[in-house]
């Protein structure tokens, strides 16, 4: 397995590039704070070189993480389309409306429901689980849930996880994401779909929207994907689509793995992201500590 070219700047790649899939969580925000040199580096290559889909795991439809964004003072700039795990996990839960769906998620996951009829009842009167995160990520963890969850296996009931992901950063901690339950849930023996990072529903929705923006920047022909490259830190999902779409990636080491591959004058440890990676079995293209340009 070929380890990632070290970048230093993001400059020294981009032009070789028609279109960005970017990360969101632990590229640009850590969920308390943006990350201006970030925003800065997508702001300057969508002016200069082509669009930019932010391509997320969160577990809300795409109108709610643009509030987000806006909150924590990402600029619109940076960004051409955004694309959720949610958005894709809808196209799964309209397919089994009305349920009725044991929904476990807080209540600020909400909207990823609205207009698709589905309804909701207990665990024991539902008919499939659909999960956005633990109810209380602050203060539960998957093992809370193990007891429901062998019930549930039991009755054979499928679970829609609407975000792949096992942990994210909220500041300088890890929380526990819809993915960890997933997880737990699978190895009691459950059946799990997702349709966000590293599966392929979100990147067919991603690619689509990029193909769109450049057409509206007076692109022709379809979008060459050996010319699309995507961006991320969470390498069980960021990194793993891409290889698995055959799309180049861009490993942002400062993310949610930044302790093993970042040292502590915050360079790059290009030996830990490659003995990282192969522990893993997943590759990048390339490898930077920051988004920077």
């Amino acid at each position: 397995m070929t380890s990632p070219k070290a970048c230093g700047r993001f400059s020294e790649i981009a032009n070789a590039y028609d279109a960005l899939l970017c990360d969101v969580w632990g590229v640009i925000h850590n969920g308390a704070v943006s990350f201006p040199v970030a925003c800065a580096a997508l702001a300057r290559y969508r002016a200069e070189v082509g669009p930019v889909v932010l391509i997320s795991n969160s577990p809300r439809p795409h109108a709610q993480v643009i509030e987000q964004l806006d909150g924590l003072g990402v600029p619109r700039e940076a960004w051409s389309e955004i694309v959720t795990s949610g958005d894709a996990t809808r196209l799964l839960l309209a397919e089994r409306a009305p349920g009725p769906a044991w929904m476990i998620g807080p209540e600020r996951d909400l909207p990823l429901y609205d207009g698709l009829g589905v309804e909701f009842a207990d665990q024991a009167h539902a008919r499939f689980i659909s999960v956005t995160g633990p109810y209380d990520d602050e203060t539960e963890e998957p093992g809370d849930y193990r007891e429901r969850f062998i019930e549930a296996v039991g009755r054979d009931l499928v679970m829609l996880c609407a975000n792949p992901d096992i942990v994210v950063q909220r500041g300088e901690r890890l929380i526990y994401c819809g993915g960890a339950l997933a997880q737990l849930y699978e190895s009691l023996g459950g059946r799990v779909l997702m349709a966000g990072k590293p599966y392929p529903i979100i990147y067919e929705l991603s690619l689509v929207k990029a193909q769109a923006a450049l057409a509206e920047r007076g692109g022709r022909g379809p979008l060459d994907k050996r010319r699309v490259l995507c961006i991320g830190d969470g390498l069980p999902t960021d990194i793993k689509g891409a290889n698995a779409q055959g799309l180049d990636v861009l490993f942002v080491a400062s993310g949610i793995h930044g302790a093993e591959t970042v040292r502590a004058d915050g360079t790059l440890n290009a030996a830990a992201v490659a003995d990282l990676m192969r522990q893993q079995g997943v590759s990048a293209t390339y490898a930077i500590a920051d988004l920077v340009w």
